[in-house]
């Protein structure tokens, strides 16, 4: 990434969704739900439909509101249709890396929006390329979509999809229309978040339950990983099929620590529920008595109330309190153009209020420290404005590796607790006391295994197969030649 773009926190991913509707156009369902994911990108936004006779197209640069007029929408024609918000962690920030990414073929047209990230793509790319298939973007959505493409014209839509699945490698979830049919698809070890939903007339794939809300839906399920749904003609139902199967899956955690909305549900579990046990675990691990607890908004809410609640069950007189005050007017500190002008930007962001702080020991509950430049700024705030101590909590375990599944986080040059211990980066960014959350409590907050989430930029250890970085588990690789039968296909409808 150019320098200047990247912020002080982990950035989000991307957000997708689905449609296939009873009787009436996609267009404006899609574009409320992309809505809903706004917080998922903001490079792009773009819709893909179809009508029976032809696939529409509209993407462009920009947040979900600017991106589309009501003439837009209007010209985007057809019951069914997919969706893409985009924040880029692999390729370019251009309007050709934009998604959804349509591509037309002799087996008809396809439409794909993609959140995750491969690491196999330069070679599928490069295979392909040999293949005669023509590149526009440097993403590795295309990749997907051209694979996809050529399997369509020697196989039927199930196992060409089996086929794209068994090559491509790494975190991936998927929407994506074949003509007027709209598919989902989600990887393997189920590292990026998809669900179901069912609307009055049709139903709905996307990568929260936000969006299925915002369209008055009703949440099925998660899609599980390695398996494909397929939305039936009209909003009829939906058909599944698990097309791949691991002993284990690998869920990111940073959905429920940060990324997702509070009122989402993935795998099962309310994001807000999961951030408030995460809160309670870090007061029962690293609690400290202070005046008054500060939320870093917006996660940071959540984690603090069930910290408060926490300690005040404990019979520690604390108080909750929202003492940094959010301009949401003021864009992502990633575009300032030098580290001063990015300094500066934290007061543009989060001003304090001095009458709640002035005088007071402070606890400042945050979900994750990643270069340390926001946390280190806010502490020299809070001191400015009159605390006597800053204490930081943080609901997540030291991020010390970066990460390869389609978070934009920092490279290990880069993390302030790479290398570094708890004390030596209390430190740095100028704390009285720093405490992370445990991996343990991460786990059990998520009602989950370790071995059934992605761990690795806590660990430095990879459920994926990196080169130059370490696996936590036997990991199977992606065969990049075909063989001549395609494995069983379980099929179930639902």
């Amino acid at each position: 990434m150019p320098d200047g773009r990247h912020s002080d926190g982990p950035t989000e991913k991307c957000g997708v969704v689905g449609v296939s509707l009873d009787g009436r156009d996609a267009a404006r369902p899609l574009y409320y739900a992309l809505y809903a994911l706004q917080h998922r990108g903001q490079e792009s936004a773009g819709i893909v439909t179809h009508d029976g006779f032809q696939q529409h197209s509209h993407v462009e640069m920009g947040l979900v509101g600017d991106a589309f007029s009501a003439d837009d929408l209007d010209g985007l024609k057809g019951p069914t249709g997919v969706g893409h918000v985009r924040y880029p962690t692999a390729g370019s920030v251009t309007s050709s890396c934009a998604q959804p990414f349509s591509v037309s073929f002799k087996s008809g047209s396809l439409g794909l929006s993609h959140n995750g990230n491969l690491v196999n793509a330069d070679e599928l790319r490069e295979e392909l390329a040999a293949d005669g298939h023509a590149f526009t973007s440097d993403g590795d959505t295309e990749v997907i979509a051209h694979d996809l493409a050529r399997n369509l014209l020697e196989a039927d839509l199930i196992r060409a999809v089996k086929r794209t699945m068994n090559r491509i490698h790494g975190s991936y979830s998927l929407t994506i229309t074949h003509d007027d049919t709209v598919l989902g698809v989600r990887d393997p070890l189920g590292n990026r978040p998809l669900c179901i939903g069912k609307l009055d007339d049709g139903y709905i794939l996307a990568s929260e339950s936000a969006a299925i809300d915002v369209l008055n839906g009703e949440l099925v399920r998660d899609v599980r990983p390695g398996e494909l749904i397929v939305l039936e003609d009209e909003g009829a139902g939906f058909d599944s099929y698990q097309l791949v199967e691991h002993e284990n899956s690998a869920h990111c955690f940073f959905e429920h620590v940060y990324f997702a909305r509070p009122d989402s549900r993935i795998d099962e579990q309310l994001v807000y529920d999961v951030r408030r046990e995460l809160g309670r675990k870090l007061w029962s691990e690293s609690g400290v008595e202070s005046d008054v607890v500060l939320p870093v908004p917006d996660s940071g809410r959540a984690f603090a109330s069930g910290y408060v609640e926490a300690a005040q069950a404990d019979g520690a007189e604390v108080a909750f309190a929202e003492g940094l005050m959010k301009n949401r007017y003021v864009g992502r500190t990633f575009i300032m153009p030098t580290q001063d002008a990015r300094e500066r930007a934290v007061r543009l962001k989060l001003n304090p209020i001095k009458d709640v702080i002035e005088g007071k020991t402070v606890t400042v509950i945050d979900d994750s420290i990643v270069r340390g430049t926001t946390s280190t700024q806010l502490i020299d705030l809070l001191r400015e404005v009159g605390a006597k101590s800053v204490h930081m909590r943080i609901g997540s375990p030291a991020i010390i590796a970066p990460c390869y599944m389609g978070i934009d986080m920092a490279s290990r040059k880069e993390l302030i607790a790479a290398g570094r211990d708890t004390d030596e980066i209390c430190e740095a960014i100028g704390a009285d006391s720093l405490a992370y959350l445990s991996i343990d409590a991460v786990a059990e907050a998520l009602k989950s295994s370790q071995s059934d989430l992605c761990l690795g930029c806590v660990t430095g250890k990879y459920p994926y197969d990196i080169e130059g970085e370490s696996t936590d588990r036997d990991v199977i690789s992606p065969e990049i030649t075909e063989g001549a039968n395609d494995p069983e296909i379980a099929d179930s409808d639902d």
